[in-house]
């Protein structure tokens, strides 16, 4: 594989010489020697310089088209080559949502590296919709995300469960409550998750199914993470809604408590996500492992 394509898509997905650098572990000198012999090659630019911004050009976006392919297959072939000796090596990209990169994925990485330290794994962590942005960009392998399917371009299969639930911290004034009316749910405050989020999402649906839009809860502030929710939360006599494996540990430590909302049952599955028709040996091992040792 010719790695000035490597270092193309590289700048090419990232728009940035910059990133490419930090990314392929390289000088942005060589980095941009690299892009200038491809240039000369194909005898066209393939990027448009504006000040400090680039984009791609016609030229450059049809070579992207096809090194994303290529990429693909070299892996592939690299993948199943090794099976022919039980040597399995490979490079996975993989994308996960937060609450799947947080709190379920760590454990399996961690015994898929020990059974396989020849797979070179990287992980990007960002909400539901980043995931799948990333994954139609071909900037990664195989998504993890949260909640139902959204774009008919990927196929979904689901591998888990997973129940949100309302919590306070105990020492909030709102923990005297062991139960919540919808009407008392749309009036106490709260601290929820950005939008994009698969956990705003799933929340959003069920409360359509009882006639209740977002925008009539009592939302005090939204943040990026469910780590920063909790520390929120334990300054603060707000409510939330966040998964139950995000605050298992402190629910038995008694920092948090759960208020039941007999009215929501919000229940939800964690799934895998990849472009249709564009799966690969390495994919399916990765997913194969996860379905054995989840739990």
């Amino acid at each position: 594989m010719d790695f000035r394509l490597k270092v193309f898509y590289s700048v090419a997905t990232n728009l940035s010489f910059t990133k490419a650098s930090h990314e392929l572990f390289i000088s942005q000198p060589a980095i941009s020697k690299h892009i200038r012999e491809l240039e000369q090659r194909f005898e066209t630019p393939l990027f448009e310089r504006n000040g400090n911004k680039i984009q791609l050009t016609r030229a450059g976006e049809l070579l992207l088209s096809h090194a994303q392919s290529l990429l693909a297959a070299y892996r592939q072939l690299n993948f199943e080559m090794n099976l022919l000796t039980n040597h399995f090596s490979g490079e996975l990209r993989l994308g996960a949502s937060t609450t799947i990169s947080q709190y379920v994925l760590p454990p399996l990485l961690a015994k898929f590296m020990k059974k396989f330290p020849d797979i070179k794994l990287s992980l990007l962590n960002g909400n539901s919709n980043d995931i799948e942005r990333a994954l139609t960009e071909g900037k990664i392998d195989v998504g993890l995300v949260e909640g139902c399917a959204h774009l008919n371009t990927l196929h979904y299969e689901p591998f888990m469960k997973d129940e949100l639930v309302v919590i306070t911290h105990t020492s909030s004034s709102l923990a005297i409550h062991d139960k919540l009316t919808l009407d008392q749910f749309r009036s106490l405050p709260f601290v929820l998750r950005e939008n994009g989020s698969g956990t705003l999402q799933v929340l959003e649906s069920v409360l359509s199914d009882h006639k209740i839009k977002l925008s009539q809860l009592n939302i005090l502030i939204q943040l990026g993470s469910t780590e920063s929710i909790k520390l929120f939360l334990a300054n603060s006599d707000t409510l939330s809604v966040v998964s139950i494996r995000s605050v298992a540990r402190e629910i038995v430590a008694g920092d948090f408590k759960v208020i039941d909302v007999p009215d929501l049952k919000m229940e939800r599955e964690f799934s895998f996500v990849r472009p249709l028709g564009r799966n690969s040996g390495l994919d399916e091992n990765f997913i194969r492992f996860v379905l054995r040792n989840a739990t």
